[in-house]
């Protein structure tokens, strides 16, 4: 696909994006929208209440995601976000920036977090009760109100499974 050139990333043929008037690129690309974005953040202060529990560790260590957990807080730079948001189009699933076109892939992820990307697929749907799994797994049936859909209230989970910081 050709490009315009170092100061556009929009390919020649904008025909192929045809989401580009619902997405924040099109008030980039008119100068209208320059903000940084500064979406919701919850981790903080989750991880900030909340210490494993030694008794679920050895299942997170099993799980394979226990150096995520090691990982703590993360300080998130906003405005190279904002750049990516603004440079990816969902039609392509790329980012588009002034070189070409660039993706993320699955092997990026699995080395960037340490994460294992080999054995069973998991995939398909599920119809879950959610209340009766995690008093299966957690040995706690929370609350109707701590359940919306499929999530379950970080709140309510700090207060059920945290370890005593001491």
């Amino acid at each position: 696909m050709a490009f315009r050139g170092l100061r556009d990333a929009d390919p020649l043929d904008t025909s192929v994006l045809v989401l580009q008037d619902r997405h924040r690129s099109h008030l980039v690309d008119t100068k209208e929208f320059q903000e940084v974005l500064h979406p919701r953040q919850q981790m903080r202060a989750f991880l900030s209440m909340w210490r494993m529990d030694p008794r679920i560790r050895p299942y997170v260590i099993c799980a394979g995601f226990y150096d995520i957990y090691r990982l703590g807080h993360i300080i998130i730079d906003w405005p190279l976000i904002t750049c990516l948001v603004e440079r990816w189009r969902p039609e392509t699933h790329t980012f588009h920036v002034p070189v070409g076109e660039m993706t993320i892939t699955l092997q990026d992820v699995a080395i960037i977090l340490g994460l294992r990307i080999d054995g069973p697929v998991v995939t398909g749907t599920c119809v879950l009760d959610v209340a009766g799994l995690c008093g299966e797994l957690l040995g706690v049936i929370p609350p109707d109100d701590a359940i919306r859909g499929s999530a379950i209230s970080i709140r309510w989970l700090c207060q059920q499974l945290s370890y005593p910081i001491t």
